[in-house]
């Protein structure tokens, strides 16, 4: 039943309940009047606190998912983390380099993470030449938790101060490997002055982006939860 369906329900009652009067009763139309204000009080205040709450609960976001039934793509943080992962899966060098984040900053930070970037498509290059995957790569996505802001807010504000990245959050993806195991992965994901969002497959390089990414508590919370899920 809809809201203004429960208000037309709330009505209703309200007026079935009112007694009825005789002609003459002034004292019972005075108590039919005291009575029919109480409740219309109590229907306007109920009428109140549901659209109140109607204007506290926004509809989640919309959200089309992967064949696989996990997001994918640039539009959300849960998407790129996601995309990560199927770089591995599909041990595709392209998707990887297309879903991590721009080189940027100074100093020995944009060489070593332009060598890390590097090394890492090798890697998927040569994984992807053998016939078979390795055994402790990953297979398949199992798992995506909704994506969280950091604890404390050092790295966001420097983020944005220094190299105009619009929000920071993480993501914790479940993956089964090859082998029947299954692993944990947290990761950094960065809103870019673009308005897109991409995976630090390396937030080490530089620490006062990632202070306390380790630390915080394991997720528990679905990425379906956070969005209307369009299949």
């Amino acid at each position: 039943m809809g809201r203004s369906s429960r208000f037309r329900s709330v009505v209703a009652v309200a007026l079935l309940t009112t007694p009825e009067l005789r002609p003459g009763d002034t004292r019972r139309r005075t108590r039919h009047t005291h009575v029919t204000l109480s409740v219309w009080a109590c229907v306007c205040m109920f009428t109140l606190v549901l659209c109140g709450f109607a204007a506290d609960s926004p509809a989640k976001p919309k959200l089309k998912v992967a064949a696989d039934g996990f997001p994918s793509g640039h539009d959300t943080p849960e998407g790129a983390a996601c995309d990560l992962a199927r770089a591995f899966i599909q041990r595709d060098a392209a998707l990887l380099t297309n879903t991590c984040i721009r080189l940027y900053g100074g100093g020995k930070g944009p060489e070593e993470y332009a060598a890390f970037l590097k090394k890492t498509v090798e890697d998927v290059k040569r994984e992807a030449a053998k016939k078979a995957p390795s055994p402790g790569g990953p297979k398949s996505i199992g798992k995506v938790f909704a994506a969280r802001h950091l604890s404390k807010h050092g790295p966001a504000s420097f983020g944005y101060a220094a190299f105009n990245f619009q929000e920071i959050m993480f993501v914790d993806v479940g993956v089964y490997l090859q082998n029947g195991e299954r692993l944990l992965n947290r990761t950094m994901v960065i809103k870019d002055a673009d308005g897109k969002w991409y995976v630090h497959p390396m937030p080490a390089v530089t620490p006062l982006l990632s202070t306390g990414l380790n630390d915080e508590a394991a997720s528990s919370r679905d990425f379906s939860e956070a969005y209307d899920v369009q299949k």
